[in-house]
């Protein structure tokens, strides 16, 4: 059975959400990060970044969430990992993520809810203004985008959607400013009608912890 290493944070909700989606068999077993878990020799030999999430399957251990994502699509079959030339066009927003709009609406997500969580400090005013600046420049780009469009790519969802997605689930909290951008939350109001994505980390299973 594969397993899924996870915390209860931004990149693994995207893994979690994909891999409820499509139903996978999947032994899923959440890191302590509070008890630095994710630096145990146990998990460093699965992922060396010492970073969640990660799988194991069988003798291959893969880490990204992308490519985890991608490799789970695959694996149960399923379309949201697409067969033709829209691979392309979700790769293009995966690196569009990474280098622009998750790159500093995770930087609000770090300083306005792990800063307190894991209490490092009260967030940081500057690095608020500066990420703040460019989620709103990044988020307009985006909602120009899906102005006409149910999902990224068209009328289909597909990974690219759990990719771009990732922060807005905690969007109230992290103070990204989603209110402002309708074609935007009109989007994630509709990727949060699947259940999967809603709640990713509902505890239904049965889980171990890494020692």
């Amino acid at each position: 059975m594969m397993k899924l290493y996870y915390a209860e944070t931004m990149n693994s909700y995207k893994t979690r959400a994909l891999a409820r989606h499509v139903a996978l068999d999947i032994d899923f077993q959440c890191l302590d990060l509070s008890k630095g878990e994710q630096r145990s020799a146990e998990f460093l030999a699965i992922n060396p970044n010492g970073k969640a999430p990660a799988l194991v399957d069988g003798d291959h251990c893969l880490w990204e969430s992308n490519a985890i994502m991608c490799y789970l699509a695959m694996k149960a079959g399923s379309d949201l990992w697409p067969r033709d030339e829209r691979q392309v066009e979700v790769i293009k927003w995966f690196s569009w993520s990474a280098e622009h709009f998750c790159r500093f609406a995770g930087q609000l997500y770090f300083e306005n809810i792990i800063r307190a969580k894991f209490g490092i400090g009260a967030p940081d005013p500057e690095a608020v203004e500066e990420a703040l600046g460019y989620v709103r420049r990044y988020t307009g780009i985006l909602n120009d985008h899906m102005e006409n469009r149910r999902y990224l790519l068209g009328d289909t969802l597909t990974i690219a959607d759990f990719a771009v997605a990732t922060a807005l689930p905690y969007a109230q909290d992290a103070k990204i400013p989603l209110a402002d951008f309708p074609a935007v939350a009109r989007w994630h109001n509709r990727l949060m009608e699947i259940p999967a994505w809603r709640s990713p980390f509902t505890q239904d299973e049965s889980q171990s912890k890494v020692a």
